[in-house]
């Protein structure tokens, strides 16, 4: 009892000197007190200064150097930065990061802000799925293959199906695409595509009335468009489009999630697991061959979190199979679907626990509203079984023992703005829990998720989301050039593989900014 009071008297002290250190500036024994104990309004601005500048040294990138060069960039992206805000605080319903951003797509065109991110060497994405990172685009382009069948209408109340074969298939109401598209002329088919795989919508607001809403579409798009991503020769063209994409949005680097769809062919060959990670391996050399940027892509074995015991035993077996075949390309293991009606984390910890360690985790965790049910407490059993990363962690900011415990054991934390919008945990992102993130030196990276379910860029929109309207308005270049080192830092290559990418990355970077600010100083329009 005795050994319990001194340590309870011990932490009580050790709150009071942090608390005094904390208002110190504010109570500063060395400041002549004017006759009332106040200070003068001069040594109150002197107060107010220091402590906004003590707040300042732990943002996020603080502790970054510019040089000349950058110097330039940062005083023309801050003034472009500042005349947003300035324009949204006139009038918040104009202010881009304040509404749905379906409704401001347009924006972001005239946005001179949004351009110059655009042309910044971002690194890497690691929250990603795979068929969701390539545009609307690449499936169209997809359904001119011949051999693709449907049934059903694209704007009828049930979703239609699709099939790559070379005959007919048996049952009554399936059409060759190439008629059904020449029938209403391409244009508006390839529109009706557009849509049907796809959230976006010009009424946000009233069609996703609740989460469930947003989520249920969201399930059926991965459904319906599963049978044409699926046929292996898209399945390589898609992959490799999606990477070109990625590229001429200045990201170099790619981590993404995959359930591992059964992918077919027209002999009727149904691709293994194994096979189809190596169609992944040979499309990112067949990329990098040709980009010399490019730093390279890993896999992360990503299975449906709404698995039965037996279904997710076979998802362990393949896990270990995977990771013994493809050791250096398959970073490790996640589970995915919506977090509020899947299992809970807890029910697969069992079995978890017996994966090698060699076997890294990067679970998808509290991506949710909910506070203390089961979803919530995914936090939990991610963070006490290792997980590399946390896949959006949107739900951290309730629980302060789990914050400590991501600084203390170096939990990097995925942030995903737009889709933390479209599918309905927050309105406005200058209410986003990342501000926190940010303003403390968390270990954190923004990513993407599915950037083609709403129209988004493979980063860039996101980066901007995260700069304008989470953000402090006194975050300046350091935080985006710091967002993009840790996206490097916290990627789940080797030491020596880390090494290269972040040397090539700094060239790629340095020269970006060598080329802004000279175009800066001439005063061309960037």
């Amino acid at each position: 009892m005795k050994f319990l009071v001194i340590v309870s008297s011990i932490l009580l002290l050790l709150l009071k000197v942090t608390n005094t250190k904390i208002l110190i500036s504010a109570n500063d024994p060395t400041i002549d007190r004017a006759s009332n104990g106040r200070p003068t309004f001069e040594q109150y601005q002197q107060q107010r200064k220091r402590f906004i500048d003590q707040e300042a040294l732990r943002f996020l990138g603080a502790e970054l150097v510019l040089n000349d060069d950058e110097v330039v960039v940062n005083h023309y992206l801050m003034t472009l930065k500042r005349a947003e805000l300035d324009q949204g605080f006139d009038n918040s319903y104009n202010f881009i990061p304040a509404r749905h951003f379906f409704e401001m797509l347009d924006r972001f065109n005239q946005s001179q802000l949004f351009r110059l991110i655009q042309r910044l060497p971002k690194g890497a994405v690691l929250h990603a799925h795979d068929t969701a990172i390539g545009s609307t685009d690449l499936i169209i382009n997809a359904t001119y293959h011949k051999d693709l069948w449907q049934k059903g209408e694209l704007d009828g109340n049930d979703d239609p199906q699709f099939l790559f074969s070379k005959e007919k298939p048996a049952e009554e109401g399936w059409e060759l695409v190439s008629d059904i598209r020449q029938s209403m002329t391409p244009s508006v088919y390839d529109e009706k595509i557009r849509r049907l795989f796809g959230l976006y919508t010009e009424n946000p607001i009233s069609t996703y009335k609740s989460i469930n809403d947003v989520w249920g579409k969201f399930q059926h798009i991965f459904a319906a468009l599963d049978p044409i991503v699926t046929y292996e020769p898209v399945w390589r063209q898609y992959y490799y489009d999606s990477l070109q994409q990625f590229y001429d949005d200045n990201v170099h680097y790619l981590e993404f999630r995959g359930v591992l769809p059964e992918v077919y062919d027209l002999t009727g060959k149904v691709y293994s697991p194994e096979e189809i990670v190596q169609i992944y391996v040979e499309e990112t050399e067949r990329f990098r061959s040709t980009h010399p940027l490019f730093l390279g892509a890993k896999f992360i074995y990503a299975p449906s979190r709404f698995a039965s015991d037996t279904v997710f035993e076979t998802f362990i077996e393949t896990a270990k199979s995977l990771h013994e075949k493809f050791p250096t390309f398959v970073a490790g293991f996640d589970l995915v679907g919506q977090e509020d009606t899947g299992r809970p984390l807890i029910d697969f910890v069992p079995e978890l626990l017996k994966l090698p360690e060699s076997i890294n985790f990067f679970f998808h965790a509290g991506e949710t509203n909910w506070f203390g049910l089961s979803t919530d407490e995914n936090i939990v059993d991610a963070i006490l079984l290792g997980t590399k990363r946390i896949g959006h962690g949107f739900a951290l900011l309730k629980h302060p023992n789990l914050l400590s415990e991501v600084k203390r054991r170096n939990v990097c934390v995925e942030v995903n703005p737009v889709s933390n919008q479209v599918l309905k945990l927050v309105d406005d992102y200058r209410n986003h829990p990342a501000a926190v993130f940010f303003s403390d030196n968390y270990p954190v990276v923004v990513s993407s998720d599915d950037p083609s379910f709403w129209r988004a860029a493979p980063l860039s929109h996101d980066f901007y989301m995260a700069f304008v309207g989470i953000s402090s308005a006194h975050h300046d270049l350091r935080l985006l050039k710091k967002l993009a080192m840790n996206s490097l830092d916290y990627s789940a290559m080797d030491e020596t593989e880390k090494s290269d990418a972040k040397r090539r990355w700094k060239q790629s970077w340095h020269k970006a900014m060598k080329e802004i600010a000279k175009e800066v100083l001439r005063g061309k329009q960037l």
